[in-house]
C-alpha cells in the first residue's frame, strides 16, 4: 500500500476538496485524484461519493480514516527515527499564549532544564493561530495552543483548565444558599472572553433568560480580570490555573454551578510530525504530574 496515496486521502479529507488537497501537497489535482482512485481500488472500496464538484466521504472512509492517520504518523515516526541525528539542539523555540506563558510555562521549565540543562530556550507568545503558523513555518519547534487539529501537525492534548465561578471574599453568593443562573446575572459580571470555543457553553447558560447577564466589563485578559474581580468591581467566570494563588490564599473563591461542570480549557502541544520527540515525551510526562498536582491543590 502506497504511503503517499494514504496521505492524499487524509488531506482530501481534512481540506474538503480534491483542489485543496493538491495545493497543500503541492500536485496537480488530477495527481490526487489518481491517488484516491489507486487507493480505493487496493481497499476494493469507494472512499468518497463524487457529485458534480462536491465530494462526501462515504462510511468506508470514516472507517478507514483513523487507521489512515496512524499509519502516516508511524511512518513519519520511523523515518525520523532512521535520519535522526544523534545530537540534541543547542536552542530550543518554543510558542505558546500568553495564558500558558503565565500559568504553565513557569513550572513546566525547570523540569526541562533539569532534564537538557545545556539547551537554550525561546519563547514567542501570540495567539493559537500565530502559533500553529509558526510552527509550520518552522518559527517554532514546539507549541502550546488551544485543542486544534492539523494535517501537518502532531497536536496532543497537554492539560484541561475548568473554567468555574469565582466570587470575592464577603460576596453574597457565598452565603450557603443556592446559586441560580438568574441571580448570576443580576451581578455586575466581569467576563474574561478568550476566543476558544469552551466560553461559548458560558454564554449559553443565560440564552434562556429574558434578560442579558449584566456583563459591566469585558476583556481577553486573565489577569485584568481576574484583578478586577479582586478588587471587587464584580464577579467572573476564570480558568483555575489563572486563579490557584489567590484561591489558596483565599482571596477568591469558586461558586458551585452545575451549568459549568466539565467546561474547560484545553491546551494541547503541536510539533512538525515526529520531529523532537525526546523534548516532547518529556513535555507529556512533565504533564501528568503537572495535572497530579493540580488535582492534589483541588481536593485539598
Amino acid at each position: 500500500m502506497n504511503i503517499e496515496n494514504i496521505e492524499a486521502f487524509v488531506y482530501v479529507i481534512h481540506y474538503g476538496s480534491f483542489n485543496k488537497a493538491a495545493e497543500a501537497l503541492y500536485l496537480s489535482q488530477p495527481s490526487v485524484t489518481a491517488r484516491i482512485q489507486s487507493l480505493e481500488r487496493e481497499l476494493d472500496c469507494r472512499l468518497f461519493d463524487r457529485m458534480g464538484k462536491q465530494i462526501q466521504v462515504t462510511e468506508e472512509g470514516k472507517r478507514f480514516l483513523p487507521y489512515a492517520q496512524q499509519i502516516i504518523l508511524t511512518y513519519r515516526k520511523g523515518k525520523l527515527h532512521i535520519n535522526r541525528k544523534n545530537s540534541l539542539p543547542s536552542e530550543l523555540k518554543i510558542g505558546c499564549t500568553v495564558s500558558v506563558s503565565n500559568y504553565i510555562i513557569p513550572e513546566l521549565l525547570p523540569r526541562l532544564k533539569r532534564n537538557y540543562p545545556d539547551i537554550h530556550y525561546k519563547f514567542v507568545t501570540g495567539t493559537t493561530d500565530d502559533i500553529v503558523n509558526k510552527a509550520l513555518n518552522k518559527e517554532v519547534d514546539i507549541g502550546f495552543v488551544r485543542n486544534v487539529n492539523h494535517p501537518h501537525l502532531q497536536s496532543i492534548k497537554f492539560y484541561e483548565d475548568p473554567i468555574r465561578l469565582y466570587a470575592y471574599e464577603g460576596h453574597p453568593f457565598l452565603g450557603g444558599e443556592r446559586v441560580t443562573v438568574e441571580k448570576i446575572a443580576e451581578q455586575p459580571l466581569v467576563f474574561f472572553e478568550c476566543g476558544a470555543l469552551d466560553w461559548l457553553r458560558i454564554h449559553r447558560i443565560f440564552e434562556s433568560l429574558e434578560q442579558p447577564p449584566n456583563i459591566q466589563i469585558q476583556t481577553d485578559n486573565s489577569e485584568m480580570a481576574k484583578k478586577l474581580v479582586l478588587q471587587k468591581v464584580g464577579i467572573g467566570f476564570l480558568p483555575g490555573l489563572s486563579v490557584r494563588r489567590e484561591v489558596a490564599e483565599e482571596k477568591l473563591f469558586a461558586v458551585p454551578l452545575p451549568e459549568t461542570e466539565g467546561i474547560a480549557l484545553q491546551t494541547n502541544v503541536i510539533s512538525q510530525y515526529g520531529e523532537h520527540v525526546p523534548f516532547i515525551e518529556t513535555i507529556l510526562e512533565a504533564g501528568k504530574a503537572f495535572r497530579s498536582e493540580k488535582k492534589a491543590v483541588t481536593a485539598s
